[in-house]
């Protein structure tokens, strides 16, 4: 499954917040900073969708804070 994810990085709070065009708003606290927000991102997900860590990868927007997201199992 791929979703695609708008991100906030440096937030004040970690979340994940489904949007009404079936992507998802993702805060998380690390900074944008040697592929750090990307890490929490990945993690956050996994915990969201009760999936493993390794099953959750970034494949576009490794940079930008606009990505999709692809979780394996789902």
């Amino acid at each position: 499954m791929r979703i695609n994810i708008k991100v906030h990085a440096r937030s004040k709070r970690e979340s994940i917040t489904p949007l009404p065009d079936g992507s998802y708003k993702v805060d998380v606290k690390a900074p944008p900073v040697d592929g750090a927000a990307n890490e929490a991102i990945c993690e956050l997900i996994a915990d969201y969708f009760h999936v493993h860590k390794r099953d959750v990868s970034v494949v576009v927007g490794s940079t930008n804070n606009k990505k999709v997201i692809e979780i394996l199992g789902k």
